[in-house]
């Protein structure tokens, strides 16, 4: 069989436990590139014992963080490249939709839509999520954040790929499956709080600021203290998030609080200024 010309970059930090699973459904593609930030469990003896190339990073805490890192220092064979989580599994379909779309000179990327699982279920309703994940490299890029003195994050998480032409979407989802525990959810969401705190003061003191309608959505309600609520009743009721039991409402009201973490973390920063 043909490899598909892509490169795969796959961003991980003690992904042990998501990476097998991972790196088994991406054997139709020709380059799986594994940029590690030093993981102190078995990830990057599993990603070589899996086929993949392993390349260590470590952040200076200055631009360019990991994605963009790799795309500017690794060997990379194809002009396509696909940047995954260790936490996002690939089907069948979504490969051979791919296989096919890249062949199509009008576009330069494409969004990637994600089948969402939350404790071990398979969610069907509330707010689904997407990325433009899939460009070639000499098209796109991750946006630059100026975070120097207080980004935490080695990689980009909120930051957006800026892709020069058109971007289309790829209809076959991807499993956003993690077989870490809900601690770790936790966790990582505080961290990621932290960090949307210190974008949205950053923002706030920016004149040049450009955003999204999402992000200016987003910020607006951040400002009247409404997010939380709103988000809430948006995904459990708007979005049928209670048809998803339990887990449904969970994750509705880990969101919620996600979105109220920021909120708190923003007032306690500018308290700190004042």
């Amino acid at each position: 069989m043909n490899k598909i010309p892509i490169s795969v970059i796959l961003s991980v930090k003690n992904e042990a436990l998501n990476l097998p699973s991972c790196l088994d459904k991406l054997k139709r593609f020709d380059q799986i590139v594994v940029v590690d930030s030093g993981s102190t469990d078995d990830t990057a003896r599993i990603a070589k014992d899996m086929g993949a190339e392993v390349i260590q990073f470590q952040w200076d805490g200055k631009f360019p963080k990991k994605r963009n890192w790799a795309l500017q220092n690794a060997t990379l064979f194809h002009e396509w490249i696909l940047f995954l989580d260790a936490d996002e599994f690939v089907s069948e379909a979504f490969v051979s939709e791919v296989e096919h779309k890249i062949t199509d000179p009008n576009f330069n990327g494409y969004t990637i839509q994600f089948q969402n699982y939350f404790m071990g279920k398979k969610l069907k309703y509330g707010y689904g999520f997407q990325k433009s994940a899939l460009f070639k490299k000499s098209k796109g890029a991750y946006e630059k954040v100026d975070e120097d003195l207080w980004s935490h994050l080695d990689m980009e998480v909120h930051e957006h790929p800026i892709i020069e032409g058109n971007v289309g979407v790829i209809k076959s989802k991807v499993i956003h499956k993690d077989f870490k525990n809900l601690e770790h959810y936790i966790a990582k969401h505080n961290a990621y709080s932290t960090w949307e705190a210190q974008r949205y003061l950053q923002l706030k003191q920016s004149k040049n600021k450009q955003l999204s309608l999402n992000q200016k959505i987003k910020y607006g309600l951040l400002t009247t203290g409404l997010l939380p609520a709103v988000y809430f009743l948006g995904a459990y009721f708007f979005k049928l998030g209670f048809l998803d039991g339990k887990e449904g409402f969970y994750l509705a009201r880990f969101k919620s609080h996600y979105f109220f973490q920021i909120q708190t973390k923003v007032h306690s920063l500018k308290n700190k200024q004042n």
